[in-house]
């Protein structure tokens, strides 16, 4: 008997990664759907209800995922995708689970629990990996990735999304057996070792912020509260999704902004890769910085109809980035300050996510907005808390910009200094956005209130209106290389930052008082190149406007 298309009727998963009959890994433009939601359907329609269990001589921890967390089980070529294990479930293997529990133990304790490499004698624990507790981890599996990196800071370039399959928000239960009895076995460290170890995160791509778990006990660096709004992520199904790896991506591109006005592109990379981890050669680097976000609250929106709908996130929450391993006092040091001034970087002339160059438009015209009248453009972070007005708020006048600036500058040449690294300005990465004297200038203004906003209208029309009395004719950069357009990343960030206020309490010295105004620093970050939209916009800065100073360079 024949059976009709007999090949269409095989399942996704037992296909050829060829092109007619399954690509998981591509996205597919207007597609009906997607080869990746067809394949996680059929794989979720064909598993146990039933979660896999240990037997009662395993030691089990359970702990949940902040976002997403993502094994590569090594079988489909060109697409990541989890190990399957008993019952058709998800597991992350104990071979991988022994790999970090190793890497966090001391050398006798290596030694002790894993065993000796060198003359082949097990250690005393048995690790049996880790599955989901339950069938949550069936939605939402198909995990749409851009990478943007080397388009956001270096120059213009065509980019790909591309499909991974990833678990979001699990609870994983994680098991361990030991050889000897439990009286003979010392649990408590055992279990002190296994969190230390997913302190650094869990699985693969961790060092883009995956597999973070919540109240991972790791060595904490720097932690602060943020609080955001903006543009949320896009799934296949057009639902929004609030991803943290956006604070870890874009920290990692101002550290490359930084390091690159400092020396050669070489260096720069080789600098960012050792902190935050990478893939160039052979075996790639294991950075020495992790980072999880716990949220607090989080409300997901949208906004807009038709072409202008866009889902939205409003969220609170704890930025903890912790350190992977042991390093001198000299450069821990070093490195607490590089991150914490990375982090003040980030908030004072940008934002997190997608438009991230832009203030968000909702506020300051919000009548527009209001009324899903306009695009949804930029975002809006600010500090969350006291502690963080106080200590990480360091911009309070115009005047402290050019200060927040040179102090992520000096804290990036010590890192370098305690690396080894020549500091070199005169050699710096020819990059579109390098944080170099010559290549960028910042801009400053106050405004009386969110809405008082100069630099917004420059953006959608002219910055100067023709006058015949004047002699002058229209300029504008709406569209240009400056200000960008579909497709083209511009050379203008415009950022309001709020002014916070604190000042001295006489009567609580410890306990400053903080005035929360109604005024902001509007500013604006340019990277001027030779095109002539650039040269007349900045000679418009120079000398033809009043109310933007420049503030760096001095």
């Amino acid at each position: 008997m024949t059976i009709p298309d007999a090949a269409k009727k095989v399942p996704m998963m037992y296909r050829a990664q060829i092109e007619g009959r399954s690509q998981l890994q591509r996205l597919v433009p207007n597609a009906e759907k997607q080869d990746a939601t067809r394949w996680a359907e059929e794989w979720i329609s064909e598993t146990y209800p039933e979660a896999p269990k240990f037997s009662s001589k395993v030691k089990t921890k359970t702990y949940t995922f902040t976002w997403r967390f993502i094994t590569n089980g090594g079988q489909d070529d060109g697409i990541i995708r989890p190990v399957i294990g008993a019952r058709g479930w998800p597991f992350y293997p104990g071979s991988s689970m022994k790999g970090v529990f190793r890497r966090a133990c001391t050398e006798i304790q290596a030694d002790k629990y894993c065993g000796k490499a060198d003359d082949q004698s097990p250690g005393i624990l048995r690790f049996h990996g880790g599955y989901p507790t339950d069938d949550r981890w069936t939605e939402d599996l198909v995990d749409l990735v851009h990478p943007q990196q080397d388009r956001q800071v270096k120059q213009e370039g065509k980019t790909s999304a591309f499909i991974q399959i990833s678990l979001h928000q699990p609870e994983l239960q994680f098991g361990i057996s030991s050889t000897f009895s439990d009286e003979e076995t010392d649990w408590e460290t055992v279990w002190q070792i296994w969190e230390k170890a997913i302190a650094s995160g869990l699985g693969s791509r961790v060092r883009a912020g995956y597999g973070q778990a919540e109240n991972a006990k790791g060595d904490t660096l720097y932690q602060v509260r943020l609080k955001g709004q903006g543009q949320a992520a896009k799934l296949i199904d057009e639902t929004g999704e609030f991803r943290p790896n956006i604070f870890r991506a874009g920290i990692r591109g101002h550290a490359l902004r930084i390091f690159g006005g400092l020396t050669d592109a070489d260096s720069a990379e080789n600098l960012v890769e050792g902190l935050f981890g990478g893939i160039s050669g052979s075996s790639g680097t294991v950075g020495l910085l992790s980072m999880a976000f716990q949220t607090s609250a989080l409300e997901m929106g949208s906004y807009g109809t038709g072409s202008y709908a866009q889902p939205t996130y409003d969220v609170e929450g704890t930025l903890r980035w912790l350190i992977t391993r042991s390093v001198s006092n000299d450069k821990r040091q070093a490195l607490t300050l590089l991150i914490e001034s990375f982090t003040r970087f980030a908030i004072a002339f940008g934002g997190f996510g997608k438009s991230w160059r832009r203030a968000d438009h909702r506020l300051i015209y919000p009548d527009y907005y209001d009324q899903g009248r306009k695009p949804l453009i930029g975002c809006h972070w600010q500090w969350s808390g006291n502690r963080a007005l106080v200590k990480e708020n360091r911009i309070r006048s115009l005047s402290q910009v050019a200060t927040s600036i040179e102090s992520v500058r000096q804290a990036a040449q010590a890192w370098m200094t305690v690396q080894g690294v020549k500091i070199s300005p005169e050699n710096c990465a020819d990059w579109r956005e390098a944080w170099h004297p010559n290549n960028v200038q910042v801009w400053g203004r106050i405004a009386q209130d969110i809405e008082d906003s100069e630099a917004v209208g420059w953006l959608h029309g002219p910055y100067q209106q023709r006058d015949r009395t004047l002699g002058t004719i229209e300029q504008t950069i709406k569209q240009s290389s400056v200000t960008g357009q579909l497709g083209e990343i511009g050379r203008l960030w415009h950022r309001m930052y709020p002014w916070v206020d604190v000042r001295r309490n006489p009567d609580q010295p410890k306990k400053p008082t903080i005035i929360h105004t109604r005024k902001y620093f509007e500013l604006l970050t340019f990277f001027p190149d030779s095109s002539n939209a650039s040269e007349k916009f900045l000679a418009f800065l120079e000398s033809q406007q009043d109310e933007f100073e420049k503030l760096w360079p001095i």
